[in-house]
C-alpha cells in the first residue's frame, strides 16, 4: 500500500505539471449524454513539460499495446522477453556478487589486519564509474552474457560485504566466549552463532544488491553488444527518441518493475527463512 500510494502520488504530480505548464490538451468526453469537446490551454509554459520530454502517462500505457516496430510484436511482449533475458544476467550477477561479498566479510571479520588493509580498497572500488569499468570487463573476458553478469556482480558485492561485516560483528562477546568455553571451533562459532545473528543484516544487503544487480546488468549490456536485454532495448529506443518518446519511457518502467520484482523476491525469501526468528533480532532496513 505505501508503494501504491507513492506511485499514485508521483503520477498525479507528473500529470499536474503537464496540466499547468504543458502543451494544449484536447478534451473529448461524454457525460450524461452530453458530448464535451474543448481544448485546455495551460496558463504556464514549462520547457520540461513538453510531450517530447514528458509524454502523457496514458500515451506511455498505450504504447505497451502497440508494435515496437513496424510488423513486429507489441511492445509489452518485447519488453517481457528482454526483461527475462536481463533477469538471467542479473540473477547470476547477484549470486556471484553475494558469494564474493559474503566470503570477503567472513575473512575480514576473522582477520582484523586484513580488514584494515582491504576496506579502503573495497570502498574505493565503488567510486569508479560503472560505465567506465564495463567496457574493460567486456573486452577482457569476451564471454558474452557472462561478462554482463560479472559487471553486475561488481556492483552487488559491496552492500553484501558491508552488511555481512556488520552482522557478523553484531554477536554479543559473551556468546563467543561461551562457545569458546565449550571448545567450539571457528567454523562452529561461525555457523551456530555469527550467521544466525547476521541474517537480518545480510538480507538487508541482499535486498539492496538485488536491485543493484539489475542496474549492473542493464549498464553492462550497453558496451557488450549483446542483443536481447533491456539495456539494448533502451539504447535502441533512445536513438529514435524523437519519433516515439513513450517507448523509451515504457522501457524504463519495465526496468523499474524488474528491479522492484528482484527486491520483492529477496524480501519473500527473508520472510520465509526468518519468520520464526524473534522480533528482537530484526534489523530495520
Amino acid at each position: 500500500m505505501p508503494l501504491l500510494l507513492l506511485l499514485t502520488s508521483l503520477a498525479f504530480v507528473y500529470e499536474l505539471i503537464k496540466f499547468i505548464g504543458g502543451p494544449a490538451i484536447s478534451i473529448d468526453v461524454s457525460l450524461f449524454g452530453l458530448d464535451i469537446h474543448t481544448i485546455w490551454r495551460p496558463p504556464l509554459k514549462f520547457r520540461l513539460a513538453s510531450n517530447l520530454s514528458m509524454p502523457h502517462l496514458w500515451d506511455i500505457i498505450e504504447a505497451f499495446g502497440k508494435p515496437a516496430r513496424r510488423g513486429g510484436p507489441i511492445l509489452l511482449n518485447e519488453l517481457s522477453v528482454a526483461a527475462l533475458f536481463t533477469f538471467r544476467e542479473a540473477f547470476v550477477g547477484f549470486i556471484l556478487g553475494a558469494l564474493m561479498g559474503l566470503i570477503l566479510a567472513i575473512l575480514l571479520v576473522h582477520f582484523s589486519l586484513l580488514e584494515r588493509a582491504l576496506m579502503p580498497y573495497v570502498i574505493a572500488s565503488q567510486t569508479v564509474p560503472l560505465i567506465a569499468v564495463a567496457p574493460m570487463i567486456v573486452i577482457w573476458l569476451r564471454a558474452g552474457w557472462i561478462s554482463v553478469s560479472i559487471i553486475s556482480a561488481y556492483l552487488t558485492f559491496f552492500p553484501v560485504t558491508i552488511a555481512g561485516l556488520r552482522g557478523l560483528k553484531s554477536v554479543h562477546p559473551d556468546a563467543i566466549d561461551l562457545m569458546v568455553s565449550y571448545a567450539a571451533t571457528t567454523r562452529q562459532v561461525l555457523f551456530m552463532v555469527r550467521f544466525p545473528s547476521a541474517a537480518p543484516y545480510l538480507f538487508n544487503g541482499f535486498k539492496l544488491a538485488a536491485s543493484l544487480s539489475v542496474i549492473g546488468a542493464i549498464v553492462g549490456e550497453l558496451p557488450s553488444g549483446i542483443s536481447g536485454g533491456l539495456g539494448t532495448v533502451i539504447l535502441n529506443f533512445n536513438q529514435y527518441y524523437i519519433s516515439g518518446p513513450e517507448r523509451l519511457w515504457a522501457a524504463m518502467i519495465a526496468a523499474g518493475v524488474l528491479g522492484i520484482a528482484s527486491y520483492l523476491l529477496v524480501h519473500l525469501a527473508e520472510f520465509l527463512l526468518l519468520r520464526t526468528q524473534p522480533r528482537g533480532a530484526e534489523v530495520k532496513s
